[in-house]
């Protein structure tokens, strides 16, 4: 008896796995692209194609419309992420979109580094060196020194307190700011606001040149020196040692907030403007043999005791500089700033501004008028001669 065998058909699933152009099955942790099915209120749908449906819980229209880089997304838009789970409990590929969020994320704020967009944020906090904000669930920081001058907290004694009691004032309002550093390896995102008007403050810049004169009002004043608004709304700096010829430690004891000045422009780099005032007065160095000269005794008020040396003020204008090796330990425990003490002027050097002293004590007067003392006759006799 002869038995026929019928060959059983092939399936389609098999036949599709057999051709070349079978779909290579995806594992846990592959990132997968498909078009959006549908966006539910906790799920999203994605077509994966042969692979089948892929299902990426926890992400509906309420935490999609959320993110800025998903909330324009719609039905047949393409979708990545990773899998978790090949065939879960309801058949459908588990997806997630957690670490493929976080990559997109990254990128898409290295685009916006690179596009020198300009993002809004709120601020969240601050702390004594700036600002803590967020931007596409990425925290980042604000320096102080990147703040607009509308914003910069200017403190005349430098004191860190009331600096941070300044940028509190700013906690939830909004700025307008662009990225300026960022390390998706060490989770580092540093922004600017003033980078926000960069381009504006070099167009009316531009119009500018050294040697401007420049009329306007003090706008801040720092440790290191005064801010000055001029025209236009653009704002330099004049450094502590342009304020003036004489030694200035304290520029709030001179200027006020408010106060007008005029200067001239020294120096232009990009939008950041460096003003003199002093450049516009008469340098009394030029003149300063016609009223000092190396070894001239001089009365001179301390104004300042450093560990390289003692500033004391000889006029309104000059001061000069007694060194630490002009010094030892007893004189300058004596020292008082504040108080006027007799010095003698060793060196002048009108080119650079120094005038070097040397304390002249009533004791070194005594030594040295005996070294003076002319010799009489029995001081000859007493004196041994050498053959």
């Amino acid at each position: 008896m002869v038995t026929n065998t019928k060959t059983a058909a092939p399936s389609e699933m098999e036949a599709l796995l057999n051709s070349e152009e079978a779909p290579k099955l995806p594992k846990e942790g592959d990132v997968l692209t498909g078009k959006i099915i549908e966006i539910g209120s906790n799920i999203t749908y994605v077509d994966l194609g042969p692979v089948g449906t892929g299902a990426i819980y926890g992400y509906g229209k309420g935490i999609l419309g959320s993110l800025s880089m998903f909330k324009d997304l719609k039905s047949g838009d393409p979708i990545s992420a990773t899998v978790t789970d090949l065939e879960n409990e309801d058949g459908f590929v588990e997806m997630s979109l957690k670490e493929t969020s976080m990559d997109m994320i990254w990128k898409e704020l290295e685009k916006k580094m690179e596009d020198e967009e300009i993002i809004i944020t709120k601020i969240l906090e601050a702390n004594k060196g700036g600002l803590m904000i967020k931007i596409n669930g990425i925290i980042g920081f604000l320096p102080a020194s990147q703040l607009t001058s509308e914003h910069y907290p200017r403190v005349s004694d430098g004191d860190k307190n009331k600096i941070l009691s300044l940028l509190m004032q700013m906690v939830n309002t909004n700025v307008k700011v662009k990225i300026i550093g960022l390390d998706r390896e060490e989770g580092k995102l540093i922004v600017s606001e003033k980078a926000t008007k960069e381009e504006e403050e070099k167009e009316k810049v531009s119009k500018l040149q050294v040697g401007d004169i420049v009329e306007g009002e003090i706008s801040g004043i720092v440790d290191f020196g005064v801010f000055v608004k001029f025209k236009d709304s653009l704002e330099g700096l004049v450094h502590i040692s342009e304020l003036a010829w004489k030694l200035i430690d304290d520029p709030s004891k001179l200027f006020n907030v408010g106060q007008k000045v005029k200067c001239k422009i020294i120096g232009i780099d990009n939008a950041r403007i460096s003003l003199s005032i002093k450049a516009l007065e008469s340098d009394p160095w030029r003149k300063v043999h016609e009223k000092y000269q190396v070894g001239q005794k001089v009365m001179c008020e301390v104004t300042k005791v450093n560990p390289f040396g003692i500033f004391a003020q000889l006029d309104e204008d000059i001061h000069g500089l007694a060194h630490i090796s002009k010094l030892d330990e007893e004189e300058v425990k004596k020292i008082e700033v504040g108080k006027s003490y007799e010095f003698e002027i060793i060196s002048i050097e009108p080119e650079d501004h120094r005038l070097g002293l040397k304390p002249y004590s009533e004791k070194k007067k005594e030594e040295k008028k005996t070294e003076e003392k002319p010799k009489t006759v029995e001081d000859e006799e007493k004196t041994p001669t050498t053959k």
